[in-house]
């Protein structure tokens, strides 16, 4: 192999998933001529899979698609149940599919037969990402959301921070973002997390979902309202479900009127 593809750097731990035992062989010898890449682990469905991503926290995982019993798609829903986030690499020989999840989020995507000088770039790639946690979990909440079925594709996935962990998190499980100064909070029912965005970006993002912005400060899901106060002419008082209050900014009040209306 050329020198200019066998870079160094800290070694990545990567984890195979394909159900065809030749396609993870090939994988993981090519994967050793790249160098600096430990293979931790190969899977030959996504249920093995998860396990060893919980269980063996590899850097990136090297993920087929189409895959009996669980597949790929079906692998990466179900990777926010756990607070170790890896980088996908997307391995599938239907460049549509593979297209559709580099642009939502994987880190890359491999067409079947994997050219080694390719494969070399795609490691490259993630070597670069590794070390942006929070790039690596936004990334995957875009991934996230186009693996959900087609009928459930309005389903929206943020990230939050608790101390040094990223977790993904369903927008209907939150109750509210609220802004601190430079910091922005995600509210849940029982914990709070640091957002990895602003609050303006949150809300371009969840413009077509059930979240207000009500205060500059504060933008909250509508679903988790208990109770509205009317406080004055231009004033109100939102009550959440887990009894956590606002108070609505004159400028905002109008969004209260439209949906009282």
């Amino acid at each position: 192999m050329p020198e200019l593809y066998r870079k160094r750097g800290k070694t990545l731990k990567a984890l195979i998933v394909d159900d065809e035992p030749i396609a993870r062989s090939v994988l993981r010898d090519e994967l050793e001529e790249v160098g600096s890449v430990e293979i931790i682990g190969e899977a030959e469905d996504g249920i093995i899979a998860l396990d060893l991503i919980r269980t063996r926290q590899p850097d990136v995982v090297f993920l087929d698609l189409q895959m009996p019993t669980m597949g790929g798609f079906e692998v990466v829903r179900k990777l926010g149940d756990g607070p170790h986030l890896p980088s996908i690499v997307i391995v599938t020989a239907y460049d549509e599919y593979a297209i559709e999840a580099f642009k939502a989020g994987a880190i890359d995507y491999l067409l079947k037969p994997v050219g080694q000088e390719r494969l070399a770039q795609a490691v490259d790639r993630v070597r670069r990402t590794i070390s942006k946690k929070p790039e690596v979990a936004e990334n995957l909440s875009r991934l996230q959301e186009i693996a959900e079925p087609q009928s459930e594709r309005k389903t929206r996935k943020v990230v939050g921070r608790a101390g040094n962990e990223y977790f993904l998190l369903n927008v209907n499980e939150v109750f509210a973002f609220q802004a601190e100064g430079e910091l922005v909070w995600i509210i849940t029912a029982n914990k709070k997390y640091l957002a990895t965005q602003t609050l303006q970006k949150l809300q371009e993002r969840l413009q077509s979902t059930t979240f207000r912005r009500i205060h500059r400060n504060a933008l909250i899901n509508m679903d988790h309202v208990r109770k509205m106060t009317h406080l004055s002419s231009q004033r109100w008082l939102v009550t959440l479900s887990n009894s956590l209050e606002f108070i609505v900014s004159k400028r905002q009040a109008k969004t209260i009127r439209q949906l009282l209306s």
